[in-house]
């Protein structure tokens, strides 16, 4: 049996170690841990923003969906020893002709009902690992989930949406609308992207983009034909409304922000302009190899991504991730990335 040691978040803020065995006769590829990035999702966990019965029904659980690991050993040797490797948090159980594995109900997530990247050793199934190609960025490569996210709903977007595609436009000053309206300006070059935000200094990051607007001031004449929400929480409502009052008809919006509350959408308007609204949520192993590809293949684009690479912390102690988690909450923007460094026993 081979030695495994889970942090495992117990309660809001609160770390607990907890060792378990790894058969060594496992099928499945035994990967260490070394560069992680922390995600909403997970602050919301730490910082105990999920419902009381939510919280209760996941916990204790380790966190972090979204990392790069090395490969320790692989029993058919598909990966060889020393590989880096993405990690794929979705681990599917069936398969359906219809719908994507991230969408199947039956579909288990890392960090969302069982424990995350949060440890020592993570025994994985081969078909949940992609290569690392030469030269990517490791901190970079760490959030490649939610990059993955938005490079999923952009495929869907293309599947779904009219071919008038002059202008599209991104709500929102994040790291997903960063992320989101790269990919969207390498995918579709020849159309403009334009981003709507409100924080100023956020938005001087968005140097490719074709315009930078405030949601406050944006010229009543301006309008776009498609259009990605990616603010989030309860403002998601009033984004999306202001998208619908901008938005040509028979446009397509994307929904990816996440909200915890319900929020107001002026549906009368979504009638009378005839828009088509779709949500995308997680991604699957064919985003992440179509992404670490198109890193390979354009590497600007994975160059543009260091911007938002944020605060970087070792990871030696539970304090360290403690800290880690503490300081990503008071970044006002970027990605927090934890270099673990914490050794398999």
């Amino acid at each position: 049996m081979i030695k495994n040691r889970i942090y495992s978040l117990v309660k809001p803020g609160s770390f607990v170690e907890k060792t378990t065995q790894i058969d060594e006769n496992t099928d499945a590829v035994l990967v260490r841990p070394r560069f992680l990035s922390i995600c909403h999702a997970d602050q919301r966990y730490y910082q105990g923003q999920r419902a009381p019965e939510v919280l209760a029904k996941k916990l204790p659980m380790a966190l972090i969906h979204e990392g790069i690991g090395e490969v320790l050993r692989d029993p058919k040797g598909e990966f060889q020893e020393g590989m880096l490797v993405a990690m794929v948090p979705n681990t599917p159980v069936e398969e359906d002709e219809i719908i994507a594995e991230n969408y199947l109900r039956s579909s288990k997530f890392r960090a969302s009902g069982f424990d995350g990247f949060m440890q020592d050793v993570i025994d994985m199934e081969r078909s949940r690992l992609v290569p690392l190609p030469e030269g990517v960025d490791t901190t970079v490569a760490a959030f490649t989930e939610l990059a993955a996210v938005s490079y999923h709903t952009i495929n869907r977007f293309d599947r779904f949406s009219h071919a008038r595609r002059n202008r599209i436009g991104v709500w929102g000053d994040g790291n997903l609308a960063y992320i989101t309206s790269l990919l969207l300006k390498s995918r579709f070059p020849e159309y403009e992207v334009c981003v709507f935000g409100i924080d100023e200094t956020k938005m001087k990051d968005f140097t490719f983009a074709d315009g930078v607007y405030n949601c406050g001031s944006i010229p009543e004449d301006l309008r776009v034909d498609h259009a990605f929400e990616c603010v989030g929480n309860a403002a998601s409502g009033i984004a999306i409304n202001q998208i619908i009052d901008f938005i040509h008809p028979e446009g397509t919006i994307a929904i990816m922000g996440v909200s915890e509350e319900l929020v107001p959408i002026h549906t009368r308007m979504v009638l009378e302009k005839g828009l088509r609204i779709f949500g995308s949520s997680r991604c699957g192993v064919d985003d992440f190899r179509d992404l670490l590809d198109l890193y390979r293949c354009e590497p600007d684009v994975a160059e543009q991504m260091k911007k938002i690479v944020g605060e970087i912390v070792t990871i030696r102690t539970m304090e360290d991730m403690n800290a880690a988690f503490e300081a990503d909450a008071a970044m006002p923007g970027g990605k927090t990335v934890m270099i673990w460094e914490k050794e398999a026993e």
